[in-house]
């Protein structure tokens, strides 16, 4: 059984691990969201960053990648995976089923955030959000980069996410203003 994985955030720009195919896809139930703090890849414990995660939306839509995993590398795949996306047990690994823009339905690995976690911070406005990510940076570089990246392309594959664009113009325009 080909096992597939919903990406939302970096693992759209920055899978690490071998395709078979990738294709547009539709996660109902969830919204992509700044809603989780970054300690390890895009911040620090003394100054938190933030990352995307899904968060429980009963009428959104998260539009995403569902990416099918090369043959043969099922356990390996899940033990990257598992390595990179549950470093501090924020997120929650579920099996859920994705709308490939086929029109297929496929059950996906997918990393939601668990809302009881300390680094679940749902609810910060755009504002906070962007200052936030303006001045983070963490073992994987700078929260702004992480944004860009995600904002970018996400928009080169026909997803428009507003709060993404409103956040990069908004952060270009803070990290502008600091170094000026």
């Amino acid at each position: 059984m080909t096992l597939w994985v919903f990406g939302y955030g970096s693992l759209v720009w920055n899978p690490g691990f071998d395709l078979q195919e990738r294709m547009l896809a539709s996660l109902p139930g969830y919204a992509r969201s700044f809603c989780m703090r970054s300690v390890h890849h895009r911040g620090t414990q003394d100054n938190p960053g933030l990352v995307l995660a899904l968060d429980a939306c009963a009428r959104s839509v998260c539009h995403g990648v569902g990416m099918a995993v090369a043959p043969g590398q099922r356990d390996e795949v899940l033990d990257y995976l598992r390595a990179r996306e549950l470093i501090s047990s924020a997120y929650l690994e579920r099996f859920l089923d994705i709308r490939l823009a086929d029109g297929r339905m496929v059950e996906a690995v997918t990393y939601v955030v668990d809302p009881d976690h300390v680094q679940y911070c749902g609810g910060l406005d755009l504002e906070e959000q962007a200052r936030i990510i303006a001045r983070a940076v963490g073992g994987r570089g700078p929260n702004d980069e992480y944004l860009y990246n995600t904002a970018e392309h996400l928009t080169e594959l026909g997803i428009h996410d507003a709060d993404l664009k409103w956040l990069s113009d908004r952060v270009r325009a803070l990290t502008h203003n600091r170094l000026a």
